[in-house]
């Protein structure tokens, strides 16, 4: 073989490796972050009557690895999937509704804050642990089923829950995941809310229903920075 044979096959190779290593890595971690679109929604009891409060903000990043259906109706398998993320709201958004959507009570809000701790905890933040996909989308506009494990901090206590999750891909490299779990405020420390109005006490029930929408999309990767 020639030298001019030998430097045109080097140099090819070069630029075929050149090529390969600026293409984008197969699998790897797609990193979501929290949009708008969000809420989270807290049910209760009470000798009075039931009530309810929203917030309109979640907070938190989601990382996702290979396995995960990152597209409407995607193949997928079913078991252990990679994935981690971190779940927050500001508790203070958290108000006092009627069941129109309405606000309801300032005096309520006070109460709330005031169980959940809010001077010390200004947050109830989530931590998933692990993810298991039990049944993957039977059409494209329909969630993949999973069940969450992780850890959830409330009033300066953290508890292990366990939920099922819907997780749907939405175009433009967002996802929707919403779920509903059911808790005890008296398993993290919080004492049920009996406020004293001017006839009598309202007794708040133990047991309360997280019902959550989280709305994410998918962050794009930094542009080289050389040009």
């Amino acid at each position: 073989m020639n030298m001019k044979i030998r430097t045109i096959i080097t140099g090819n190779i070069a630029l075929l490796v050149l090529a390969a290593a600026s293409l984008p890595a197969v699998g790897g971690t797609i990193t979501y972050a929290a949009r708008s679109g969000s809420k989270m929604r807290i049910e209760g009891t009470s000798n009075i009557h039931d009530w309810q409060v929203e917030s309109p903000l979640i907070g938190g990043m989601l990382e996702a690895g290979d396995g995960f259906p990152t597209d409407p109706g995607q193949a997928a398998t079913l078991g252990k999937v990679e994935a981690k993320a971190d779940v927050f709201i500001q508790v203070r958004s958290l108000k006092s509704i009627e069941k129109d959507g309405k606000p309801y009570s300032d005096k309520m809000d006070e109460v709330m804050w005031e169980h959940l701790k809010e001077p010390q905890n200004k947050r109830i933040a989530y931590h998933l642990t692990e993810l298991t996909l039990k049944e993957a989308a039977k059409a494209k506009d329909a969630p993949y089923v999973y069940e969450a494990k992780g850890d959830l901090a409330v009033a300066g206590t953290t508890n292990k829950i366990t939920m099922p999750v819907n997780i749907l891909p939405l175009p433009d490299n967002k996802l929707k995941v919403t779920g509903s779990v059911t808790l005890k405020m008296t398993d993290f420390k919080v004492e049920p809310p009996a406020p004293k109005l001017a006839f009598g006490l309202i007794k708040t029930g133990d047991e309360i229903k997280l019902i959550f929408e989280w709305v994410l999309s998918q962050k794009k990767v930094a542009a080289a920075a050389a040009k």
